[in-house]
């Protein structure tokens, strides 16, 4: 990682209490990233008198802790240093199925179920000591189930009123399912950002012939729940956008959820142009796929699948088919969730790391600052296609 001292930032407030990370065992590389971005800038920066703070300026702000388990397969949560006063940052993924414990013998995954006891437990054991706890959790827990069709729990919803009755002062997600679900915990701090700055920063790195204008380049909703971050980025980037709705058989219930017929498609011909379809996430990939398929029967040029969160629950054999055929150019995620290894080494994958900017939010929060400028990319997006072109000679 590259660091220069024009990313430290020096703040008008002292900070809220003695900074704290702590990141669970599902999110270890990802916390230790933040760590490092976090005592460099605080190390280098030039001129603060707040490096002369007790504990301001450390090697690292990780905290040690544990949650080991019974082998009943019951658990306990365990700090192992004083957070007494400490403005504690947890971090977690909910969806790091890659870890593991053991039950009466057997091996048992763990669900996004366990990740969520567990900081409970982490919560639990700072006993109130510290003096604020902000819970940074990327792919927010329970989100898909955040509203009411029929006699169904309201999981999110429930979840988050557990986390503010328990102390969390805020609590940060990513690209949230629904970001509604916050008036759940209307006096909690919630706040539910986009990497679409990220997104285009890293196409813009990893490919030199993309033409940012409304004659090569257009931005496809996948669904209508995605049309609110087509519609952003369109807009910032000044090129048209279109949409598909998912037709679906409402007489039928599969897995869950009324299955799709068909993807019809709204908005103007895509014919000879590259199109970014954006979402939050992939799970199985179909209805990326499927999408992808229709753009190209309306003869687009290359197709950029981006998404928050890729999740690929279902592999990657159909993407790497998709790309075999010429049918995909470019998968997008962020590491805001667990990535399989096997994933970073396609070569048509390109991975957003959201590491900076996480540590960008907690200097902020710690130091009682405005979090509106990393809430609106605008301005830098725009910044990184305007260099872009320039280095292009567009």
């Amino acid at each position: 990682m590259e660091q220069t001292i024009k990313d430290a930032k020096i703040f008008e407030n002292d900070p809220e209490g003695k900074l704290g990370i702590i990141a669970m065992k599902n999110c270890t590389e990802m916390g230790k990233k933040v760590d490092w971005y976090l005592s460099k800038w605080r190390h280098e920066t030039q001129g603060d008198t707040r490096q002369d703070l007790p504990g301001y300026v450390r090697d690292s702000y990780l905290l040690e802790v544990e949650t080991p388990r019974f082998g009943s397969g019951e658990a306990k949560g365990q700090i192992n240093v004083s957070v007494r006063g400490y403005d504690l940052y947890i971090m977690l993924d909910v969806t790091n199925y890659s870890l593991t414990y053991t039950i009466s013998g057997y091996e048992n995954h763990m669900s996004p179920d366990d990740h969520y006891q567990d900081l409970k437990r982490i919560i639990a054991a700072a006993g109130g000591k510290a003096r604020r706890i902000t819970v940074i959790m990327p792919f927010l827990y329970e989100s898909r189930q955040h509203k009411r069709a029929s006699r169904e729990s309201l999981d999110c919803a429930l979840a988050l009123q557990e986390l503010e009755a328990m102390g969390v002062t805020n609590i940060l997600t990513f690209d949230a399912h629904d970001p509604r679900v916050q008036n759940a915990i209307p006096t909690c701090g919630f706040e539910s950002f986009r990497p679409a700055y990220q997104f285009v920063k890293a196409i813009l790195k990893n490919c030199d012939d993309i033409h940012i204008d409304p004659e090569h380049l257009m931005i496809i909703s996948p669904d209508e729940g995605a049309t609110d971050r087509a519609v952003f980025l369109a807009n910032v980037l000044g090129v048209n956008m279109g949409m598909f709705y998912k037709r679906r058989d409402y007489t039928k219930i599969v897995n869950g959820k009324n299955p799709i017929v068909a993807h019809e498609f709204l908005g103007a011909d895509v014919e000879g142009k590259d199109v970014w379809i954006i979402d939050d996430m992939i799970s199985s990939g179909d209805s990326m796929i499927d999408v992808a398929k229709q753009l190209k029967s309306l003869h687009a040029r290359r197709i950029f699948v981006i998404a928050t969160f890729g999740l690929f629950t279902n592999g990657m054999e159909k993407f790497d088919e998709a790309y075999a055929s010429g049918l995909i150019y470019k998968v997008v995620t962020t590491n805001l969730t667990y990535q399989r290894p096997e994933l970073l080494d396609r070569e048509y994958f390109i991975n957003c790391d959201m590491s900076k900017f996480i540590a960008y939010i907690i200097d902020t929060l710690n130091h009682d600052e405005s979090m509106s400028e990393l809430m609106d990319p605008h301005k830098r997006i725009q910044k990184a296609v305007n260099d872009y072109n320039a280095e292009h000679g567009r």
